[in-house]
């Protein structure tokens, strides 16, 4: 009997390494099908699953408190798996060089638990190479196995939208590819099982894993785009927004909007495209441009605090401002790689008093990550500006008037970074109006 077959009689058992945003939803649509090990280092996030409690919001506690998924701490449990899915995140470090440090500490507890007839296959998005030169070696050096022997290894970049409840994991067209035929077909199979969208087999590791790159490079590069449209458009005291609503009026037209860009996938993923290219000769022109573009929006922002405070004749030293939002993206409690701290940053070298508001965001994980302290809409007065600066729809909902109650005077600086207001009314009720 196969592989995949015994998976799906439940004589085998998959191992998903790595329980965050990627590999939480996957060890819960698996564990529909087949029997399912969540293996994290991270004992006190263990813990909380099975206390039935979702940290990453992205399926919710209920699926978590119903889910057959054995949850462990302990890799030793590993052992009883035969199909592993490596899902850690691969972060960049200060330097903006690739952080393998997560998927080559993933493999060693993998390969310290692997045993013959396995399949390992790798989630977590690197520059092509990494799985098959990098990965491999290590799977090798702590079982004692060969791959393509004794074990197979494949790659399947995750694609999982954190805070998208309609773009999910069974709906988006899945890539794959094996270190062989053989395991080709055999990853597609267990894929298949979760979703529903179908499989694209890529024709090498290396080419699935150059497609989840750039395929983030792509946007990061749309997005720049428009972010060097808004910088110029201030200048010229253009609103951007209604450039935008003009512009998408033509059929063609892509649809990206200037904005922060942050997160652990579009904030990220170019970096490990341009240091592969440079170890090959080739520097970035493109790509590395639109990441600075990018990097630089949160000062920019900034910027405009500045200068609004100054326009209202308020002391720009000892300011009172309040920033809603620190997660890097709308409705997602995700702080990591938030561009939102590039305006702070900024602020607090002109020692501004800086408050902060997110609902959608564990206080201990702001705490853990920037050393933020969360503030309720109830502790926030006598404000000078506030700045919008991500989506949640709990910001969109709250009305103009409203927040007219927590400025200190007739003089509110509303910087709207996401244009979640309207302009117009926003001008009708006497705010100096900033938008991106």
């Amino acid at each position: 009997m196969s592989l995949y077959n015994k998976i799906l009689s439940k004589e085998e058992k998959i191992a998903v390494v790595g329980l965050g945003y990627v590999g939480m939803p996957l060890a819960i649509e698996f564990a529909k099908y087949i029997e399912v090990i969540g293996f994290d280092t991270n004992k006190e996030k263990i813990e909380m699953y099975k206390n039935g409690i979702d940290v990453t919001n992205e399926v919710g506690n209920k699926a978590i408190k119903e889910t057959t998924t054995y949850f462990t701490s302990e890799e030793e449990a590993l052992k009883d798996a035969k199909f592993f899915i490596v899902a850690v995140p691969t972060p960049i470090s200060s330097d903006k060089m690739p952080d393998l440090s997560p998927v080559i500490g993933a493999s060693e507890v993998v390969g310290r638990n692997l045993t013959e007839g396995s399949y390992v296959v790798y989630e977590s998005t690197v520059y092509p190479g990494v799985t098959e030169e990098v990965c491999i070696a290590i799977l090798e050096k702590e079982s004692g196995l060969k791959c393509d022997i004794d074990f197979k290894v494949g790659y399947s970049p995750e694609r999982i939208n954190p805070g998208d409840k309609i773009h999910r994991l069974d709906s988006i067209v899945k890539i794959v590819a094996g270190i062989d035929q053989e395991s080709l077909e055999t990853i597609t199979k267990v894929y298949e099982i979760v979703v529903k969208a179908g499989v694209h087999k890529a024709s090498s590791i290396k080419v699935a894993e150059a497609a989840k790159v750039v395929e983030n490079a792509q946007r990061d590069i749309n997005i720049a785009f428009m972010n060097e449209l808004a910088i110029v458009f201030d200048k010229m005291e253009i609103d951007t927004s209604e450039v935008i609503k003009a512009m998408n009026t033509k059929w063609n037209a892509l649809g990206f909007y200037p904005g922060l860009v942050g997160g652990h996938c579009i904030g990220v993923d170019p970096y490990y495209f341009i240091y592969k290219a440079e170890q090959l000769g080739y520097r970035s022109q493109i790509i590395a441009s639109g990441r600075k573009i990018n990097d630089d929006m949160g000062k920019f922002v900034g910027q405009a605090v500045v200068k609004k405070l100054i326009e209202a004749d308020k002391k720009v030293k000892g300011a009172k401002v309040a920033i809603f939002g620190v997660a890097f993206k709308e409705d997602c409690p995700d702080v990591r790689n938030s561009k939102v701290m590039d305006i702070v940053n900024y602020l607090k070298d002109f020692d501004i008093n800086i408050q902060f508001i997110d609902p959608v965001v564990d206080p201990k994980e702001a705490y853990k990550e920037y050393g933020l302290a969360l503030s309720s809409l109830s502790e926030i007065r006598n404000l000078d500006a506030i700045v919008l600066a991500v989506g949640h729809k709990e910001f969109k909902s709250i009305e103009l008037e409203e927040l007219s109650n927590y400025y200190v005077d007739r003089n509110k600086i509303l910087i709207d970074v996401k244009s979640i207001k309207n302009k117009s009314e926003a001008v009708q009720h006497e705010y100096l109006y900033w938008s991106l």
